[in-house]
């Protein structure tokens, strides 16, 4: 996703799509085009909604299974509490629910409470239902009155309500006896800050003074259980981004494009409505940027007809099965009696290429954001690029849980969200940008900013979520095309 870096000549780099990693192989389901491109199938490219949810329950459950209990110990938490009410919903809700939960249920009490490494860890819903039996969901027996002709009165299950839920988390916790009571309150992370000031007081208030002084941040073990992806997770992953790709490949063409008539939000609303046709969604609205020789912002405008000879910048995003992509690719519109792209333009993608290839060489686990950035950054001087570096987790979120790579303008660390640690099983959007003069454009400076999305490996190795642009996207007019 864009970071609003200032531009000397707006413009996007066309790309011609070089040959890559080998194919991806697609898993058949109802509906399902397995060859070909997905974008030019507007069936179902993820099957039903109902096969997503299969695979996302099962997701849901190995992540409770394998990265919870391992989250909880290397922080020594025996108990982790995790209250939210329903449209206030801790921003962990949704690594911790089923894809057909929406919305907390009135108030529903999460508590995870750790019984050691033969029993494991128990899960426990005070309030709301169980996640397809993931949690242990708790009910109340309410009294009601009997019919008339029995008198009396009777008991009924009911949901918990109100402060009956404080008391209720203070009883599970009596009987457990934890040492530290976790729950997500952060002055750095949005994603561990979940826990409102109502929810904290009448929690605390319930627990008394005893209890609420074993009370800790989670902080560290909200971030990391957000990021943390499964292996079974990766195939989709790799499948949302050659959906981004080939949508990107068909919005930068003659299909869509013609020079002299098109406008860039033609462009951008063209992709969105290709996602929604295909019945997915995006994360942030799609954007079309214009690079011109010698054209600055102001004379390019904000939404300029597309000419000959631009350079295109798009910055896309895909979201299916509660996961995100984020996409930046190059494209050129060619002059009449052009077949390729002049080479200075070439070597401008090549540079933000070679800044790639060093992010992804220092991108570690168990390394902090800022130390990736510092070394990266040393690297990409000492190759002579003129560049910068803002790369983001992405996951279950477009800028997912984990550690910053840099910001636009924060180029030299970021305090807090970039001190974090890099683990293995996270994805991570590669974002960047490098600045290389253009002899045919006069020595003017062109940007060749890229994104592409990785897999951090459980064995700590990376590797591209599906391939990465190496050439520009070419759109072709009536004047050069050869086919």
């Amino acid at each position: 996703m864009p970071r609003f870096l200032p531009f000397v000549a707006l413009g996007l780099l066309s790309a011609a799509p070089a040959a890559f990693a080998q194919p991806v192989v697609v898993p058949a389901s109802p509906g399902t085009r397995t060859s070909g491109s997905f974008a030019a199938d507007t069936l179902r490219p993820f099957g039903t909604l109902r096969d997503q949810a299969f695979k996302q329950q099962r997701w849901l459950e190995l992540r409770m299974e394998r990265t919870l209990p391992a989250l909880m110990r290397r922080a020594g938490v025996d108990m982790w509490v995790v209250p939210m009410r329903e449209y206030a919903e801790d921003p962990l809700f949704t690594a911790i629910t089923s894809p057909t939960t929406f919305s907390a249920r009135r108030r529903t009490i999460y508590v995870f409470f750790d019984k050691g490494p033969t029993a494991g860890v128990e899960k426990l819903a005070l309030g709301g239902t169980s996640q397809g039996n993931v949690f242990k969901a708790v009910r109340s027996m309410k009294a009601v009155s009997a019919p008339p002709a029995g008198g009396g009165t009777t008991e009924r299950t009911a949901e918990l309500w109100g402060d009956e839920q404080w008391n209720v988390l203070k009883q599970v916790i009596e009987e457990r006896q934890p040492k530290k009571i976790a729950v997500n309150t952060s002055r750095t992370f949005a994603f561990a800050d979940g826990l409102s000031s109502g929810e904290r007081d009448g929690m605390l208030q319930a627990l008394g003074a005893a209890w609420a002084a074993k009370v800790v941040p989670a902080e560290a073990m909200a971030v990391d259980l957000i990021a943390s992806r499964q292996p079974e997770e990766e195939v989709e992953f790799t499948n949302l981004n050659r959906v981004a790709w080939d949508i990107i490949q068909e919005a930068f063409s003659g299909k869509v494009i013609t020079p002299g008539v098109t406008h860039a939000e033609d462009v951008v609303w063209w992709m969105r409505q290709r996602l929604n046709d295909l019945g997915l969604g995006t994360w942030f609205q799609p954007s079309i940027e214009v690079q011109r020789q010698f054209g600055s912002p102001e004379l390019v405008g904000l939404n300029p007809v597309i000419l000959k000879g631009d350079v295109l910048h798009c910055d896309f995003g895909v979201t299916a099965m509660g996961l995100n992509t984020d996409t930046q690719h190059m494209a050129y519109v060619l002059r009449d009696g052009e077949t390729d792209v002049p080479a200075g333009l070439k070597k401008a993608l090549l540079m933000s290429n070679k800044l790639q290839d060093i992010t992804v060489e220092e991108l570690k686990p168990g390394r902090t954001g800022n130390q990736v950035l510092a070394s990266s950054l040393a690297r990409m001087k000492a190759a002579g690029i003129d560049g910068s570096l803002y790369s983001h987790p992405i996951g279950l979120h477009g800028h997912g849980a984990g550690a910053l790579i840099g910001l636009w303008d924060y180029q030299d660390g970021v305090p807090g969200r970039g001190d974090h640690t890099i683990i293995p099983g996270m994805w991570y959007s590669v974002e960047l940008q490098a600045t290389t003069p253009v002899p045919e454009w006069n020595n003017q400076q062109v940007r060749s900013m890229q994104e592409e999305d990785v897999i951090i490996g459980a064995d700590g190795k990376v590797r591209w979520g599906f391939k990465r642009q190496t050439a520009f996207h070419l759109v072709k007019t009536t004047a050069n095309k050869t086919d």
